[in-house]
């Protein structure tokens, strides 16, 4: 017996309330607009600058035992990786321990490191310290301006590929549902004041590239029927398009947040800034593919003569789906 979240041949109508849809999404974008715009992100170590010490020891890294023996420092934000590289020797633990600059400090103080470093050797008494290494608030600003280039050419991109592959109102449409995601995943971690780091910026590339996937299946089947109902209204097209693909897009989407879910509540502190940003992400990439994208191209309406055989019909691209 195959199971299906969605049974075959439904007939919603998703533009018939398309604006309480487009009013629920401009009411949650400008709530995390003004969100960040009031009290801004809380940056982690990474954006705001700080201190990375690295250490060695014999015995295995328990990171629940380094921050038992950092917490009563009252250090602020302090993060606990532990290092694997296959080139390790069996007795060789690795860990990562970065200390946030401290209020009106540009760096960690000697002082604090030397009280780091008593309190991790009262702890693990054969522990060895590595390395100490500083950033400063000037990289830690460079790193935020590369970040946000980072997402902006992404997204860009993404213009570029889906102008050429469709027309511009398609890439207008995806584009727009991109945006629409990424102001969202930024307004909840401004809302919440969840800390916001190198990994949210790796989950906002990773949600763009989902979400993307997800506009493109519905949007080939659009091309698809434009050419098979050459006479319907675009809004009939539509609706049937995404009807079709509809099972696709809530099945990939379940089973995707079940790994994610699992992830949240098994991965461990160090992960789950970025897990809550990809379920975010999951959550309001499904939506806008369908209600964003969907209504964007209405909007603008498109060629309605796909009268001509598919360029790539036949070739090694015909059935590319992102």
């Amino acid at each position: 017996m195959r199971l299906k979240l969605v049974k075959q041949g439904t007939n919603f109508d998703f533009f018939s309330r398309w604006k309480i849809w487009l009013g629920l999404s401009g009411l949650l974008i400008l709530l995390g607009i003004g969100s960040f715009l009031l009290q801004g992100l809380n940056y982690g170590i990474d954006f705001r600058g700080g201190t990375t010490v690295r250490t060695e020891s014999t015995q295995p890294v328990d990171i629940g035992l380094y921050r038992d023996a950092l917490t009563p420092l009252a250090l602020g934000d302090i993060s606990i990786t532990e290092v694997f590289d296959p080139t390790f020797d069996a007795d060789q633990n690795v860990a990562m321990i970065r200390i946030q600059a401290q209020e009106g400090q540009e760096a960690v103080t000697p002082e604090t490191i030397r009280t780091v470093q008593a309190a991790l050797s009262a702890a693990v008494p054969d522990i060895q310290f590595v390395s100490v290494e500083s950033v400063g608030p000037k990289v830690s600003g460079e790193l935020i301006q590369t970040a946000a280039i980072a997402v902006v050419l992404a997204i860009g991109a993404v213009l570029v590929y889906i102008w050429l592959r469709f027309e511009w109102q398609f890439a207008l449409g995806a584009v727009a549902a991109l945006v629409h995601d990424v102001i969202l995943t930024i307004g909840i971690f401004s809302e919440l004041q969840i800390k916001f780091d190198l990994a949210i910026i790796a989950a906002l590339l990773t949600i763009v590239g989902y979400s993307l996937n997800d506009t493109v299946v519905v949007f080939d089947r659009v091309r698809e029927n434009l050419r098979k109902y050459k006479k319907k209204p675009l809004a009939e097209v539509l609706n049937i398009s995404i009807n079709e693909t509809l099972s696709r897009t809530v099945m990939t989407s379940v089973t995707t947040l079940l790994a994610l879910i699992s992830l949240y509540v098994l991965g461990g502190d160090v992960i789950r800034g970025f897990v809550f940003a990809m379920i975010w992400g999951v959550i309001v990439g499904t939506y806008s593919s369908v209600f964003v994208a969907s209504t964007i191209l209405l909007w603008l309406g498109v060629k309605r003569d796909w009268s001509k055989p598919d360029a790539n019909a036949g070739n090694q691209f015909a059935n590319v789906d992102a």
